[in-house]
């Protein structure tokens, strides 16, 4: 099934007692429906208006195929269905060979005719154009293709059921995994990473986010928040955003493979980079962004949202092998290796506590 790619999201606003009224099944809190925390799987604060009003759907999605397929959390559905419809329901792509992808998840009419039924009760004179009963249908079918994925391959179920979903799992088994970005001028390869992008946003609470306080740290602690998700690339990485790296005989390399050089992501101190740009034009390496900004060390019991973090296997943060980004209450947003992505981690885990080098502090 071919579905429609990065459509506009439709300007839908409601108002926020319409938002309780529709979330109320899903544990809302009525008072305040969109305060930044996570409702059963999905932050609503950072979902786009058109989408927040099929949340309890996307939830119930994934409820109803949890037995099977733990791993389509509501987020990576609701990630899915704004990246084929921008959460639009009556929305028609182009005429292929294959059909017309129709609606919120962009079926086609011969795989609707498997995967659709009635859902919500108002009958079928819609079709794919339901979104409630395309929404569940959507899980289903996403759930045929995670099963298929854990007996045949040994990568990431959700991912290759997202490469089969947009390209058909015909080209899964063509490539083995996920269609790398040579195959249909990259629309399958990013389809796969901005959805999962998107997902691990749009499951994260943000209350801390905005409670991170003012100033330039906080900041550049906020701008490498918004990265999450985003996959780890050797050499990777500029003050613009992600993009592509490259492997350089021992780093960028997954299973043998370059990976590096067909990832578009971030490196450790690329992201770090980034999120200071705006304020603090931070060199490129972990070892000069120290050495730019040794004249303002802090001690570890001092740290604040937006410092540097270095750890370093000599005990000197100038041959630093890695930063991080100091985020609060012990935590650090980081880019910590290939085959991982942007997160959020204590910094007693990020890496090997007796590594731990220093940290700075670029601004103010």
């Amino acid at each position: 099934m071919k579905g429609v790619k990065t459509i506009a999201a439709a300007a839908v606003g409601f108002p926020v007692a319409i938002f309780a009224l529709v979330l109320g099944g899903a544990g809302a809190d009525a008072s305040d429906p969109l305060n930044g925390s996570v409702v059963r799987g999905l932050n609503l604060a950072v979902m786009p208006a058109a989408g927040r009003r099929y949340a309890p759907w996307y939830i119930d999605a994934s409820k109803s195929v949890a037995g099977d397929c733990p791993e389509l959390s509501p987020a990576v559905l609701a990630a899915q269905g704004y990246q084929e419809s921008g959460f639009n329901p009556t929305i028609e792509g182009p005429p292929t060979n294959y059909g017309t992808a129709k609606g919120i998840a962009q079926f086609i009419d011969s795989t609707w005719a498997t995967w659709g039924r009635d859902e919500d009760g108002d009958g079928t004179a819609l079709g794919a154009k339901d979104p409630e009963d395309a929404i569940m249908a959507q899980a289903r079918y996403m759930c045929s293709m995670v099963k298929k994925a854990s007996r045949e391959y040994s990568g990431d179920p959700v991912r290759l059921a997202l490469a089969g979903y947009n390209a058909g799992w015909g080209r899964v088994q063509q490539y083995g995994g996920v269609p790398p970005e040579s195959f249909a001028q990259g629309q399958t390869f990013h389809y796969v990473r901005i959805i999962m992008s998107t997902a691990a946003k749009w499951s994260k609470a943000s209350a801390g986010v905005s409670g991170l306080g003012q100033g330039s740290g906080p900041d550049a602690a906020r701008r490498a928040y918004t990265q999450l998700g985003v996959e780890y690339s050797w050499g990777g990485g500029s003050p613009g955003g992600p993009t592509r790296g490259f492997c350089d005989g021992t780093n960028g390399y997954l299973r043998g493979a370059c990976s590096a050089s067909v990832t578009a992501g971030f490196d450790c101190s690329s992201l770090a980079q980034y999120a200071w740009w705006p304020s603090v034009k931070l060199p490129r390496t972990a070892g000069d962004q120290y050495g730019a900004t040794a004249s303002r060390p802090v001690r570890k019991s001092d740290l604040r949202p937006g410092d540097l973090v270095f750890w370093s296997k000599t005990g000197s943060a100038s041959n630093a092998y890695h930063v991080a980004i100091y985020f609060g209450n012990g935590n650090v947003v980081h880019a910590p290796r290939t085959g991982k992505t942007v997160t959020v981690q204590p910094m007693d885990t990020a890496m090997p506590q007796g590594d731990y080098a220093g940290a700075t502090r670029p601004g103010a």
